[in-house]
C-alpha cells in the first residue's frame, strides 16, 4: 500500500506540494494572527468587549489554546466591572465534542485572574457566552480546573449569598502544572490555598481551606481533598475530607465538626429556627448522595447535656427538608433555655433569650433584662421563619438533671414543621413517676400566627412533688390535669393575653402531710405542735379545680381541697394578658383548736410578686397574735395570724368528680 501512494504522490507532484504546504503551514502557522478576528467574532456574539494579549494552539488529540492578558466585560446587567480578566489562560479542548450538543473541555488551568460570577434571581448568569437572557443549561462541559494567584467573587442574588475567594498555589510542581492544561490531575498532597469570605442571608463568614492542586468538575475516578474552615460570628465550621464532583458538590465524604455560642445562629445557614443555646460543639460524618446530605455518627454536647445521632439536608422545592434524630443519656433542662422556659440563673424568669435572634448568649442575656418584670416571654415569632424550610425533629432524653428539685424524669419531643405549620406532637416529660403530655401546634401559614396547645398531666405522685423532710411527713396520692387553650398572638405573651379554653386539676384519695393541712387551714396552735412534735400523715378525701379561660381572663367555676381535717374553698381568678392573680381560699377546720382560724386568704397581685392578705375584719386586736407566731415560724405567720373557730363539712367528692371529668381522667392515665 506504501508503494501505491509512493506512485500515486509521482504522479501528481502538485498534490504532493499542497500537503507538504498544509504541514508546513500548521507547524510554521502564527494563531495569534487570529487574535483581533477571534476577538470581534466573540465581542459580537456575546455582545460584550473581549481581548487577548496573545493566541496559541496545540493541534492534537486534545487540542491546547493558550491565552495570555485576557479581559471580557460584563453582561449589561451585572455589576459595572469586567466579568474576567487573567494574565494566563489554558485549557484543552476535545475535537469530537465541537460536532455534539457539549463541548468537553477536558482541562481548564488559569493564573493571575480575577473573575466575578453573577446569578440573577431570574436565573440568568453572567457566565452564559451566548444569549444574554439565556437561562437553559450551558453548552460547555469543564472535567477538571487548576487555579493559581487567582480571586474568584460569587454573587447569587436570589440565595442573598457573595462570595470571595482567594486562591494561591504554594507548591512549586503544582504552580508549574496549573500553567499547563496537559496535566494530570493528582491531588496527592495538599498543593493550593483558598482564602474565604462573604455574606449569606445577611450573616457574614470567613474561612481558609487547603486542597489539591486541581478541582474535579466530572467523575475522573480522582477525588478533590479538601481540609479547612469556615467562621460566621462565633460559629464554626471544620471540615476535612474529600469531594469528586464540585460543581455539583456531589459524592461528598468528609469529617464535620461544628461548634458555637448558641444554636439560634445557625438559622442564616439552615434556615431553621432553632432556640438559643448554651455554647456547643458537635461532629460527624458528612457524606452527599444528589441533593441528600446526610450526617451520621453525630455526637457532641450542648451545654452539659450529651447528644448522638443523624440527622440529613435535603435540597427540594418549594423548601428543604432537615431531619434530625437525637438522643442523650443525660439532658440538663437549662440547656433546652428558651424552648421550655428555664434558666439556670433566672429562677422562673422570662427565658434569656429569643429563639428568634442570632446573637451570643451573653448579648441576649443584657437584651433579655428589660423584659425581666413579666414571666410570659414576649419576643415576638417571626412568621416567614417557620416558612423557609421544612423539619422533622425527634429527641429522647433517658435522664433529665433539673435545677430545685422538680421531679423531671425523662423527654420525648417530636417536631414537625411543614408549609408554615410547627407541632409538637407529642411533647412527653416525665414528672413524679407520671407524665406531661402536650400537643402544640404554631399555625403560622396566615396572620395572626394561630396557636393551639393541649397538656394533660397524668397519674403525677404527690409523694415525688412533695417530698418529706425531717419535719413534713411524706404525702401519698395521685395530680392530674388538663390545659387547654387556643388563642391567636405573635408570641407566647400576647397568645396567652387572647386565649379561650379551660384549666382543670384534680388529686385523688391519698394522705397528705398534717403540717400542710394545719397550714392551709389557718390552724396555728396546730402547726406550732406539729413543729414541736413532729409531723404525721392525713387522709386526702379529694381535692379539684377549675377555670374557664375567655380571651387570656380565667374565672374559676370549681376549687375544693378535703381532708380529714379541713375544707378549703376557693373562688376568684386570673388575667393573662397584665399577668395577675385575684383569687380567695376559704379555709373551714373541721376540728377548731387554739390559733384555728377562718378567716378568707386573699391572693392577688402579680405573677411574680403575689401578695398574700387576709380579708379585712375588726380584729385588730389579734393581730397581735400574728406577730408573736412570726418569730416562731416566719414562713407560716401569713397563714396564722387570726384567731378563729368554727365548723367544717366534708365534701362530697363524687360530686367534686362528676363535674371534673378531663381533670379525673388524667389522674388515671385515661384508663
Amino acid at each position: 500500500m506504501t508503494t501505491a501512494v509512493s506512485r500515486s504522490l509521482k504522479r501528481h507532484p502538485i498534490a504532493l506540494g499542497v500537503l507538504l504546504f498544509l504541514i508546513l503551514l500548521v507547524l510554521l502557522f502564527d494563531w495569534n494572527w487570529l487574535r483581533h478576528p477571534v476577538e470581534r467574532y466573540i465581542s459580537n456574539k456575546t455582545e460584550r468587549t473581549f481581548t487577548l494579549g496573545h493566541l496559541d494552539v496545540d493541534l492534537g488529540f486534545p487540542t491546547v489554546v493558550r491565552l495570555t492578558d485576557v479581559y471580557f466585560s460584563n453582561a449589561d446587567w451585572g455589576r459595572k466591572e469586567p466579568m474576567g480578566k487573567a494574565g494566563q489562560v489554558e485549557f484543552s479542548v476535545s475535537l469530537p465534542s465541537l460536532l455534539s450538543d457539549k463541548i468537553f473541555i477536558p482541562r481548564l488551568a488559569v493564573s493571575d485572574a480575577e473573575v466575578v460570577m453573577e446569578l440573577a434571581k431570574d436565573g440568568r448568569r453572567n457566565w452564559r457566552l451566548s444569549e444574554p437572557d439565556d437561562t437553559s443549561p450551558g453548552r460547555a462541559r469543564i472535567g477538571s480546573l487548576a487555579v493559581n494567584d487567582t480571586r474568584l467573587r460569587f454573587y447569587h442574588y436570589g440565595k442573598n449569598l457573595e462570595v470571595a475567594v482567594d486562591v494561591d498555589t504554594f507548591d512549586p510542581k503544582a504552580q508549574v502544572e496549573t500553567r499547563d492544561a496537559d496535566a494530570k490531575p493528582e491531588n496527592a498532597s495538599f498543593t493550593t490555598r483558598y482564602a474565604i469570605h462573604g455574606k449569606y442571608n445577611d450573616a457574614d463568614f470567613a474561612g481558609e481551606a487547603i486542597a489539591g492542586d486541581t478541582l474535579t468538575f466530572q467523575e475522573s475516578g480522582t477525588p478533590f481533598p479538601l481540609k479547612g474552615y469556615l467562621e460566621a460570628g462565633t460559629t464554626r465550621f471544620d471540615v476535612d475530607g474529600q469531594i469528586a464532583d464540585v460543581v455539583n458538590l456531589s459524592a461528598i465524604d468528609a469529617r464535620m465538626k461544628i461548634r458555637g455560642e448558641t444554636l439560634a445562629n445557625l438559622y442564616p445557614f439552615i434556615l431553621l429556627p432553632l432556640p438559643a443555646s448554651p455554647p456547643y460543639a458537635l461532629e460527624g460524618h458528612l457524606k452527599m448522595d444528589g441533593n441528600r446530605y446526610t450526617m451520621d455518627e453525630l455526637r457532641g454536647k450542648i451545654g452539659s447535656s450529651d447528644v448522638t445521632g443523624s440527622g440529613t439536608y435535603e435540597k427540594r422545592e418549594p423548601r428543604p427538608l432537615l431531619t434530625a434524630n437525637l438522643n442523650s443519656d443525660l439532658l440538663d433542662v437549662t440547656d433546652l433555655g428558651p424552648l421550655i422556659g428555664v434558666s439556670k440563673k433566672h429562677d422562673g424568669a422570662t427565658p434569656p433569650v429569643s429563639q428568634s435572634d442570632t446573637q451570643t448568649r451573653a448579648t441576649a442575656k443584657a437584651k433579655d433584662k428589660a423584659t425581666q418584670t413579666r414571666l410570659l416571654p414576649t419576643q415576638q415569632f417571626q412568621p416567614e421563619r417557620f416558612k423557609a424550610i421544612d423539619a422533622a425533629f425527634d429527641l429522647n432524653a433517658s435522664k433529665l438533671e433539673v435545677p430545685g428539685k422538680l421531679p423531671l424524669d425523662s423527654l420525648k419531643v417530636s417536631l414537625r414543621l411543614k408549609d408554615g405549620v410547627l407541632k409538637l406532637e407529642p411533647f412527653n416529660v416525665g414528672l413524679g413517676d407520671g407524665a406531661v403530655i402536650a400537643r402544640i401546634t404554631l399555625d403560622a401559614s396566615g396572620e395572626p400566627i394561630k396557636a393551639d396547645a393541649v397538656i394533660d398531666v397524668k397519674q403525677v405522685r404527690l409523694s415525688r412533688l412533695l417530698p418529706a423532710s425531717d419535719k413534713v411527713a411524706p404525702s401519698t396520692g395521685t395530680l392530674g390535669g388538663r390545659i387547654s387553650l387556643r388563642g391567636t398572638g405573635s408570641s407566647v405573651a400576647e397568645f396567652a393575653a387572647k386565649a379561650d379554653g379551660q384549666i382543670s386539676a384534680a388529686v385523688s384519695r391519698g394522705r397528705v402531710s398534717n403540717l400542710i393541712d394545719a397550714a392551709s387551714g389557718l390552724n396555728g396552735g396546730k402547726v406550732i405542735a406539729l413543729l414541736a412534735g413532729g409531723d404525721e400523715q392525713i387522709t386526702l378525701r379529694c381535692g379539684a379545680a377549675l377555670f374557664d379561660v375567655k380571651q387570656g381572663k380565667g374565672t374559676s367555676t370549681l376549687f375544693v381541697v378535703d381532708t380529714e381535717e379541713t375544707q378549703v374553698l376557693g373562688d376568684g381568678g386570673f388575667d393573662l394578658a397584665a399577668e395577675r392573680i385575684n383569687f380567695t381560699l376559704a379555709p373551714e377546720p373541721k376540728n377548731p383548736g387554739f390559733l384555728s382560724a377562718r378567716t378568707p386568704l386573699n391572693i392577688h397581685g402579680s405573677f411574680l410578686s403575689p401578695q398574700f392578705d387576709l380579708e379585712k375584719k375588726p380584729l385588730v386586736a389579734r393581730a397581735v397574735g400574728a406577730a408573736a407566731l412570726a418569730v416562731i415560724a416566719a414562713p407560716l405567720a401569713a397563714l396564722i395570724p387570726f384567731i378563729e373557730t368554727g365548723p367544717g363539712e366534708d365534701t362530697d367528692c363524687s360530686k367534686v368528680w362528676s363535674k371534673v371529668p378531663a381533670a379525673r381522667a388524667g389522674t388515671t392515665g385515661g384508663k
